[in-house]
């Protein structure tokens, strides 16, 4: 009996080992999804950002669900960011295209790739690119009309006159209703306008947490942003159900 005992310990190990390392493979990888907002842009100017926001979803057991997904993307003519570069279900990245001057007048083509497990997502978008963006500057006054208003009656945004901001044109061959986005560290401001004359010269803004949001959360209104007098007293309505691009 303790001679069979003995032969039969090896083979029990092995079993016991060759558990273990089952489980440690954690079987198939998990699949994932991944989304490209927006998947149509409207046209761009040279040199502006393009910002694509990414977002994943677990769609079904295995090993690595609800970990991250490295985000990865391509855009030759133009300079390329992403950031974060590993997102997990819930979180949003970012990916920032600028096109260079030498591709105005072409279409670029924006390859985003997202990987997990060895499993891999590819998603493309198009963008046609034009010339220069002359709006800048006012659509910077537009959005400062703003800023006294929410930092007094929203201050849990923290978005005060000292905040920084970058932006960038969308939207560039729409003329009766101007479209601007502005970008702070946790924030996106999309600014808009309706060129006509007062009182129907409204103004709008929305915001987006960069990071925890694919889509506005808050959206203002000044009935005339030149009719009025300051201070603007600016006032909820309801946000578009998507980000301009």
């Amino acid at each position: 009996m303790g001679g069979r005992s003995k032969m039969l310990a090896p083979v029990l190990s092995l079993l016991v080992l060759a558990t273990m390392v089952a489980g440690c493979g954690g079987g198939e990888p998990a699949p994932f999804s991944m989304q490209v907002i927006p998947e149509h842009m409207e046209d761009t100017i040279a040199g502006q950002s393009c910002v694509f926001l990414v977002v994943v979803a677990d769609e079904g057991e295995g090993s690595g669900k609800g970990e991250v997904v490295s985000i990865s993307a391509t855009a030759p003519g133009s300079a390329v960011t992403v950031d974060p570069q590993a997102i997990t279900p819930g979180q949003v990245a970012e990916v920032t295209v600028i096109p260079f001057q030498a591709s105005a007048g072409e279409t670029l083509t924006v390859t985003v790739d997202g990987e997990r497990e060895g499993l891999k997502q590819t998603e493309t978008v198009t963008v046609r690119v034009w010339g220069e963006d002359g709006l800048g500057p006012f659509a910077a006054e537009i959005r400062d009309k703003f800023i006294p208003w929410l930092a007094a009656n929203h201050p849990e945004f923290g978005i005060t006159s000292e905040t920084e901001w970058t932006g960038t044109i969308v939207r560039p061959n729409i003329v009766v209703v101007m479209y601007y986005l502005f970008f702070s560290e946790d924030w996106e401001m999309g600014v808009s306008w309706h060129v006509t004359i007062p009182p129907h010269n409204w103004a709008r803004i929305y915001l987006r947490h960069r990071t925890t949001e694919a889509a506005p959360s808050y959206a203002f209104e000044i009935s005339s942003w030149s009719a009025q007098e300051e201070p603007y007293a600016p006032y909820a309505i309801d946000p578009p159900g998507s980000v301009w691009r």
